[in-house]
């Protein structure tokens, strides 16, 4: 990203962005600025990204998570997140069409991505998530998902799968959307904190 577009957003960039996700014009100009100002070189790399999630949790270990969430929206692979990636991050981790999500939470899962999901996969994944949920908070889950190995094996045997299957992504996304309980399961909600955090940015 050069220098020239340093102060305002290209309008292809805008035009895409705004078709795309939930957020105004102007919501997407305050956010760029603010882009700009934490991330001068247009570009946030996976260090920053960890140190955002660790703000956002102080009383936890998000790194791991955080690395996943970061690869999953490094389209390009080189890196980096640019202005376009993290938007698109921003706009499927706090709304987005449940659609979306879900294609987002499939390539979150799918950790090699070779485009099927293994049952090692989704272990590493909720391992990460439980990572991020105070022990406190741990304490109060169902005793039937009270571990990552409880949780991860709940959500295997929900797609019926033995222990050296995949899971392909037409198949992961229908039986998430047929499945309220999967859903949940499958991912961790942002406590209100990062909502209110993110809304203060936009102000």
């Amino acid at each position: 990203m050069g220098n020239s577009k340093s102060g305002a957003l290209s309008k292809d960039l805008l035009e895409d962005l705004k078709s795309n996700t939930k957020y105004s014009e102007a919501e997407l100009c305050t956010w760029y600025q603010c882009f700009l100002k934490e991330c001068p070189g247009g570009k946030i790399s996976k260090e920053q990204f960890e140190g955002i999630y660790a703000s956002f949790f102080p009383n936890a270990n998000p790194s791991a998570y955080a690395r996943h969430v970061f690869r999953s929206f490094d389209t390009n692979a080189d890196g980096t997140l640019d202005f376009k990636e993290y938007i698109v991050a921003l706009h499927l981790t706090s709304g987005g069409k449940t659609l979306q999500k879900l294609e987002w939470a499939f390539a979150l899962y799918d950790v090699d991505g070779n485009g099927t999901i293994s049952k090692n996969e989704i272990q590493e994944i909720v391992k990460s998530i439980f990572n991020m949920i105070p022990e406190e908070d741990q304490k109060r889950l169902p005793e039937d998902e009270d571990t990552p190995e409880k949780r991860s094996e709940k959500i295997w045997d929900f797609f019926g799968k033995k222990d050296n299957d995949k899971i392909a992504e037409g198949e992961f996304i229908q039986g998430v959307m047929d499945n309220k309980d999967i859903l949940r399961l499958i991912q961790y909600d942002e406590p209100q904190k990062i909502k209110d955090k993110l809304k203060e940015k936009r102000q």
